[in-house]
């Protein structure tokens, strides 16, 4: 083990390489930053990441983006390339993928971010395949307009502005189903345990065992996991990161997920509703902010401060016309107002069927719980927005009502599709949110969805299994 402390005004800087850190035999090269704010950081050099391919035996580099619904696509180099698209980039298409076309470019150049790295350990050991998530620009060197990331970039960097900073933490629900015969997916659920059964009744613990474990290998931290009310159904629980992270490691868990039940026989799926009469998969976003490294959700005992209120109230306010977002799928709206998924625009320090829960408020893990979304979502722009809402109803000191315990809420999420992309398509604070690209584009696509349906049973049971075995 080899350490070095390099002190600089702003940052403390710990580099530690060891050769031997995991039972793969893949040498960790860790540099961690502790910025002014207290936040811990991971941070690589291009230089240090080269090395890093080189001395793991790395051979395929998978270069990772996202369609503008947050569905991964990527290319995969050689290696040896890695250090020229570090400085060219990588040439896309982008008329071929959801949500990118009426760009006038023929093409598009995609960047690789170093402090991505990370190497699949479900592929094979010799010849190592690492993952880089990427950047999106023009030829020019310009941010691309349907660039996601970018879109959670921009809104952190907005609320850092003001002087608030944000970490999140996920909390995620999804189904385990067996295979055929042929190795297709059914709708058999791999058990029929229910909430916080222990084998031989649950026989998911295994598979989460394994989701777990490949996670820390990944980098990445868990912070618990169990059975869930459905047969079937598992959630897994991570710490609190910042938001770029949190996004970039939630895509991340989902391929763990399906890799880690492919290689146990099974399928998962992350549809919000894929048993009608059980419960459906969530997706909770647990956020907290701080400002002056004070956690402003903390009720100090003379209840929320004047900026929680108006941050709870903002989303509240917005809630209806960003739910197209959170919950994109026609199936997303099935899930609502059952097994305690929320249908009512409200907020409450205990209620587990509010839209915004308030737990721990006198403690220093005092956060916004916000409840509606589901697996099916893009994170990049449902944090973005997530926030961007809530620094409206600080920017406009907005007051928030009531909790649920005193009143309540007449004021519904959208049922359908249908209506919640009319939420969307009138909406000035959505188009002020999203790069007028992603904002045309998503909304185009997901109206043209919902006529489809609209137009015949067929369609919609097309999309329904089409969606099923992709998201």
């Amino acid at each position: 083990m080899r350490k070095n402390c390099i002190v600089i005004p702003v940052f403390c800087i710990f580099i530690r390489c060891s050769r031997n850190a995991s039972p793969t035999g893949i040498r960790r090269l860790s540099l961690t930053a502790t910025n002014s704010k207290g936040d811990m950081t991971l941070k690589f050099t291009v230089k240090e990441v080269l090395q890093f391919v080189e001395e793991n035996d790395v051979k395929f580099v998978r270069l990772v983006f996202f369609d503008v619904f947050g569905i991964k696509k990527n290319i995969s180099i050689m290696s040896d390339e890695l250090e020229s698209v570090f400085e060219h980039g990588a040439n896309i298409v982008p008329s071929n993928i959801d949500g990118f076309g009426g760009t006038d470019n023929s093409d598009l150049l995609l960047f690789p971010d170093p402090s991505t790295i990370k190497i699949l350990p479900w592929r094979p050991q010799n010849g190592r395949v690492a993952r880089l998530l990427c950047d999106i620009k023009n030829p020019n060197g310009t941010p691309f307009e349907g660039d996601v990331r970018s879109v959670l970039k921009n809104a952190v960097d907005q609320a850092e502005q003001m002087g608030f900073y944000t970490r999140v933490g996920v909390a995620c629900e999804f189904y385990l189903f067996r295979l055929d015969d042929n190795g297709l997916p059914t709708r058999i659920p791999h058990d029929n345990a229910g909430y916080l059964d222990v084998a031989p009744l649950d026989k998911g613990e295994n598979v989460r065992r394994q989701i777990c474990l490949t996670l820390e290998e990944m980098g990445i931290d868990p912070l618990s996991s169990h059975h869930e009310n459905g047969p079937g159904q598992n959630e897994i629980d991570f710490r609190h990161s910042d938001l770029l992270s949190a996004a970039d490691d939630f895509v991340t868990f989902k391929d763990v997920v399906k890799t880690s039940a492919a290689s146990n026989g099974l399928f998962a799926s992350f549809m919000p509703k894929p048993l009608p009469d059980k419960s459906g998969s969530g997706m909770h976003i647990n956020l907290m902010l701080s400002k002056y490294g004070y956690n402003i959700f903390k009720d100090s005992g003379s209840g929320l401060n004047e900026h929680a209120q108006s941050f709870i109230a903002g989303i509240l306010a917005h809630a209806a016309e960003m739910t197209v977002f959170f919950n994109p799928l026609s199936n997303s709206y099935a899930r609502f107002g059952s097994h305690k998924a929320p249908d009512t625009v409200d907020w409450s320090y205990q209620g587990f069927h509010s839209l915004i829960r308030m737990p721990e408020v006198t403690t220093d893990q005092a956060r916004v719980d916000f409840r509606s979304p589901d697996p099916s979502c893009n994170p990049y722009l449902a944090f973005a927005l997530l926030l961007y809402a809530g620094m409206d109803g600080i920017n406009q000191k907005m007051k928030l009502a009531p909790p649920a315990e005193d009143t309540h809420s007449s004021s519904k999420l959208p049922l359908s599709l249908d209506e919640a992309v009319r939420c969307a398509e009138n909406s000035q604070f959505i188009q002020n949110c999203l790069p007028p690209m992603i904002y045309r584009n998503y909304l185009s696509m997901k109206s043209a969805e919902v006529k489809a349906a609209l137009s015949s049973v067929e369609q919609r049971q097309q999309t329904e299994e089409r969606y099923f075995e992709v998201i």
